[in-house]
C-alpha cells in the first residue's frame, strides 16, 4: 500500500498545482478513480490509501465489484454508456450517473428512481464536444434542449456536464474543455440553472487532467495513472 499512498500524494500535488494556476482551490476538484478492467485487489489498495470515489464503465462489472467490496465504504459513479434496460440494476448502487445523453435514458432513470424510492438521483449530461460518431453524448445545442427537458423530471438532479473529448495532446484538447465550461456557464445564464447545483464538469483523464482542471474540471477521471495499464 505504500506505493499507492505515494502515488496518490503525487497525483494530488499535481491536481493542487493545476488548480492554483487557474486561481482555484484544490478542494474544488474531486478525483474519480476509474477502475474499469482492474481487479478488486487493486481497488482495495487504493481505498486503503484514502480514495473513496470509484467509477465503472460497464454495468455487470460494477455489480460484481459492488458486491465484492460492499464493506469497503466506496462511493460508485457510473461513467460509461448506459442502456435503458440496465438502469434498474445500478440505480440504487451508484452515487451519480455521468453519461446521460438522451431524454429516453433520463426518463428510464426517473422511472427506476421512483421504483427504488430514490427522491433525487444525481446525473450529469454527457456532451459529445468533439462530435465524434464513435462516442456517446449529445451535441452542444442538443445538450441545452436536453437540460430543459430533463429538469422537468422530478426525481433527477442535474449536477452538470461530462465529456470525453478527442484523444489529443493536452494543449490541443484545451479548447474542447473550455467549450464545455462555456456551455455549462451558458446553461446557467440562459436556462437559469442553479449555479450552486449545476456546477460539475467531469472531464480530464490521466494524460490531460491538469489542463482540464485549468479549464474548470471539478471531477477528473483517472485510471492509468493510478492503476497502471489494464491487462
Amino acid at each position: 500500500m505504500e506505493r499507492e499512498v505515494t502515488l496518490l500524494k503525487e497525483v494530488w500535488r499535481r491536481i493542487g498545482e493545476a488548480a492554483h494556476r487557474a486561481g482555484r482551490r484544490t478542494d474544488e476538484v474531486r478525483l474519480l478513480a476509474v477502475s474499469k478492467g482492474q481487479p478488486v485487489e487493486k481497488i482495495q489498495l487504493l481505498r486503503r490509501a484514502g480514495t473513496t470515489l470509484f467509477g465503472e464503465n460497464y454495468v455487470q462489472e460494477l455489480l460484481e465489484k459492488y458486491e465484492a467490496l460492499r464493506d469497503a465504504d466506496i462511493r460508485w459513479h457510473f461513467i460509461g454508456r448506459l442502456q435503458t434496460n440496465k438502469v434498474k440494476y445500478l440505480i440504487d448502487k451508484v452515487e451519480c450517473i455521468h453519461s446521460v445523453d438522451s431524454l429516453h435514458l433520463a426518463e428510464e432513470i426517473q422511472k427506476q428512481a421512483g421504483k427504488s424510492r430514490i427522491a433525487k438521483m444525481p446525473i450529469l449530461l454527457q456532451v459529445n464536444i468533439g462530435e465524434e460518431p464513435s462516442k456517446g453524448g449529445a451535441a452542444v445545442e442538443e445538450t441545452v434542449m436536453l437540460y430543459r427537458a430533463v429538469t422537468a423530471l422530478d426525481r433527477l438532479e442535474v449536477r452538470g456536464l461530462m465529456t470525453l473529448p478527442p484523444f489529443l495532446e493536452p494543449e490541443e484538447v484545451r479548447p474542447y474543455f473550455r467549450r464545455v465550461r462555456e456551455l455549462r456557464d451558458r446553461i446557467v445564464h440562459e436556462e437559469k440553472a442553479d449555479k450552486a447545483l449545476f456546477r460539475e464538469l467531469s472531464m480530464g483523464m490521466s494524460h490531460d487532467f491538469e489542463v482540464a482542471i485549468e479549464e474548470g474540471a471539478t471531477i477528473v477521471r483517472l485510471g492509468t495513472i493510478l492503476f497502471g495499464p489494464r491487462d
